[in-house]
C-alpha cells in the first residue's frame, strides 16, 4: 500500500496553485507597444529652362516606375508650376531617390534637380 503523504491529491494540488479564473494577488495589465508610423518625405521635381521633357519623362519612368501617361502627366505639372510630387516614401527611401535622380541627371550633363520635403 501506498502512504498518504505520497499519494497524488488534485485537490491539495489546487489549493497550491491558483487556477486561471482565481485572484493571486499579482496584477498583470497588458501592455501594447507604442508603434509609430515613420514620417513621409515628399520627393520633388524642380523645373528648370534647360532639361528637355523627354529626359524629365524619361527619369520619371525609370526612378518611380511610372507609366509613360503618368510620367508625361508629372512632367507637365512641373514644367507648368515649377515643381512637382514624383512620390511619398520614408525617409531613407526618399534621400536614396533624390541622390540617384541628381547623380543621374549631372551624369548626362542636365541641371534637373530633385529635392525632398517632409509630407
Amino acid at each position: 500500500m501506498i502512504p498518504t503523504e505520497t499519494r497524488y491529491n488534485p485537490s491539495a494540488m489546487s489549493e497550491q496553485i491558483p487556477d486561471e479564473g482565481q485572484d493571486s494577488g499579482i496584477s498583470v495589465q497588458e501592455s501594447e507597444p507604442k508603434l509609430r508610423r515613420p514620417p513621409l518625405f515628399k520627393v520633388l521635381l524642380l523645373n528648370d529652362d534647360y532639361t528637355p521633357m523627354e529626359f524629365v519623362v524619361q527619369v520619371l519612368e525609370t526612378f518611380f516606375a511610372m507609366s509613360k501617361e503618368k510620367a508625361v502627366q508629372i512632367m507637365l505639372h512641373v514644367h507648368t508650376r515649377g515643381a512637382g510630387v514624383c512620390g511619398v516614401f520614408t525617409r531613407e527611401i526618399a534621400e536614396t531617390k533624390v541622390t540617384q535622380v541628381n547623380d543621374y541627371s549631372r551624369s548626362h550633363q542636365h541641371p534637373l534637380m530633385c529635392t525632398m520635403e517632409e509630407a
